[in-house]
């Protein structure tokens, strides 16, 4: 049986999608445990350390492409 990696997109102007993943705080605490959530990339969310769409607002500017792991 064969699991999928867990996996993090950077989107265009927008959020880190984290998909198959649990998010651990520093305390050691779980935030999150969903299958997929989205991440603050802007520093406008009032909903830290998510997604709740401020980056729109904010004229939040990153095309999200990055080079290649090799």
């Amino acid at each position: 049986m064969s699991e999928e990696k867990p996996t993090i997109t950077v989107r265009a102007n927008g959020s880190l999608r984290v998909n198959g993943a649990t998010l651990i705080g520093a305390d050691g605490n779980v935030i999150s445990d969903k299958d997929t959530f989205s991440l603050c990339r802007c520093g406008h969310s009032k909903d830290k350390p998510f997604c709740d769409g401020a980056h729109r607002e904010a004229g939040f500017d990153d095309p999200g492409t990055h080079s290649p792991v090799e």
